[in-house]
């Protein structure tokens, strides 16, 4: 059982990439902090959803922005 973590991290290493991360960091921190305000243990699943949404904002963005470049 302790041999999972250790196979699990590359794996997640392997797959994650710095291209798809923008937002998230700046999300994390926020949901972070909304979550510590919520109550006990909320403060990382507040950071998690923070991730997440910050992503889509900034993903949307990108979209929106590479759209408009191309109607010009």
């Amino acid at each position: 059982m302790r041999f999972l973590p250790l196979l699990a991290l590359p794996l997640m290493m392997a797959t994650a990439s710095p291209a798809l991360a923008k937002g998230c960091i700046r999300g994390a921190a926020a949901g972070g902090v909304a979550g510590h305000y919520v109550g006990k243990g909320h403060a990382v699943m507040g950071a998690a959803a923070g991730c997440v949404v910050a992503h889509h904002h900034y993903a949307k963005q990108a979209r929106a922005q590479k759209a408009a470049q191309q109607h010009r």
